[in-house]
């Protein structure tokens, strides 16, 4: 029953973790506008391929990062600089003006999430900061072997979510031209508002 509890928490913190725009869900959703819904889906196989990972160490040695809380401070500044280039790097494809049916990096999804699922630098830090609480909560435990199941639905609970946002793509391209055609804007913003956030949180708040 604990095992079960865990998988079913930790797929609920996936999911609504990754609910708000973000810079998987979103070129994920570019992807399935550009491309089409297969490759955007093994553009999701990619990236939770590496969340598994992720929510993997951080369970795995939560004990350990706790105690050191510069490399969880090392992963919030990487994830700034990594947030700010990714919005030069939209803004740039923004400027070129390519157009909504270009077939490019077609065979490069499985590859582009893993990418940019790795860069994601505060996806350890967020499982970290969940599952400590869970288990100091009494609501799941992450010793071994529960660390491999809450990887596990970590993994199933983020590619519920992102498949939601391919789904949903080809509405979107139907009824919401203005997102269809400014996706690389939307994301550039995104990701500089990302940038933001993080260095409020980390230097001011």
């Amino acid at each position: 029953m604990e095992f079960v509890q865990t998988f079913f928490l930790a797929v609920l913190i996936a999911f609504i973790g990754f609910v708000p725009p973000g810079m998987i869900n979103m070129t994920a959703l570019k992807r399935s506008l550009e491309l089409n819904r297969k490759e955007a889906t093994l553009f999701i196989l990619g990236a939770v391929a590496i969340i598994l990972i992720q929510a993997f160490l951080a369970v795995t040695f939560a004990k350990y990062l706790v105690g050191n809380p510069q490399i969880v401070a090392n992963l919030t500044y990487a994830a700034i600089i990594v947030f700010l280039l990714l919005s030069v790097l939209f803004f740039a494809q923004a400027r070129r003006k390519v157009t909504l049916k270009e077939k490019k990096n077609k065979r490069n999804s499985f590859m582009a999430g893993l990418t940019m699922a790795s860069m994601n630098m505060l996806a350890i830090p967020f499982f970290l900061g969940y599952s400590t609480l869970m288990e100091a909560e009494g609501w799941m435990n992450i010793e071994p072997p529960h660390n491999y199941v809450f990887s596990i639905g970590a993994m199933i609970g983020a590619f519920g979510l992102f498949f939601i946002y391919v789904l949903f793509a080809e509405f979107i391209q139907r009824r919401v031209q203005f997102v269809a055609k400014n996706i690389n804007y939307i994301l550039s913003l995104l990701f500089l508002v990302l940038a933001l956030i993080t260095i409020y949180n980390t230097y001011i708040k």
